[in-house]
């Protein structure tokens, strides 16, 4: 891809990949409420003795992980393998899965950040950077739980424990000459569990269509640092809402 014209002709591409998006995200949010306290289903009472799933998320990968202390912030610990299906398993539960009394909403947003890689489809180094710092900026604004949500959240000393039990569809990205990238779509958990201040836990699941574009491939990047390795799958990009194919 020359620096120039294949960057406009993504740009041509990805607005309309946008647009799908739009369309997809409209649809989910009327479908699901995700994240509406006023829309969410009744909680059911859980004894306060039930596993917290922040301390133990249920997606928690087997096998090596780059952190797996991670844990202990009630996070997703990333997958070091070259397995594209159990990496972006983990990958849409790690967008989701948090525990608001363990670790800050920007602590948890710089850890997510970690699981990036640039789009190879760039050429120069400086497009990459642009891009990579444009979709972590997407992440923060249009995908996770806004602040304003954690907030309410937090005063109620809740977490959110998300897995993708079924299948994942996977699409070739666009203009990737490399066949080294996939855009996966899921149908994901969320289990929300908050507390009434004294002791007792109420959970409730909510089911969310979300997509990811991930790298399995010898020009990823690996976490500084860590065991990974370039080849390593990483994320590319998270996507605010469903992509139809």
């Amino acid at each position: 891809m020359a620096a120039s014209q294949p960057k406009n002709r993504r740009a041509l591409v990805w607005a309309v990949v946008g647009a799908a998006i739009i369309v997809g995200a409209i649809i989910a949010i009327i479908a699901s409420g995700l994240f509406a306290d006023s829309t969410a289903p009744a909680p059911t009472q859980s004894p306060s003795t039930t596993a917290d799933p922040s301390i133990h998320p249920s997606a928690e990968p087997a096998g090596a992980t780059v952190d797996p202390s991670v844990t202990d912030n009630g996070w997703i610990p990333e997958p070091i393998t070259t397995d594209r299906d159990t990496y972006t398993r983990a990958a849409l539960a790690a967008a989701s899965t948090f525990d608001t009394q363990l670790s800050s909403r920007n602590d948890w947003l710089s850890y997510l950040d970690t699981w990036f890689t640039p789009d190879t489809r760039y050429v120069s180094q400086a497009d990459r950077d642009d891009d990579m710092a444009a979709s972590q900026l997407e992440l923060r604004q249009a995908v996770v739980l806004p602040e304003s949500e954690w907030d309410s959240l937090a005063n109620e000393d809740g977490r959110v424990a998300a897995s993708v039990p079924g299948r994942i569809d996977y699409t070739d990205v666009p203009d990737d000459e490399s066949s080294d990238m996939s855009i996966a779509t899921a149908d994901v958990l969320l289990t929300f569990t908050r507390s009434d201040g004294v002791g007792n836990d109420a959970s409730y699941d909510e089911t969310v269509r979300v997509s990811v574009q991930v790298l399995c491939g010898d020009e990823s990047v690996p976490t500084p640092n860590s065991d990974q390795q370039a080849g390593d799958c990483k994320v590319v990009r998270y996507f605010s809402g469903t992509l139809e194919h």
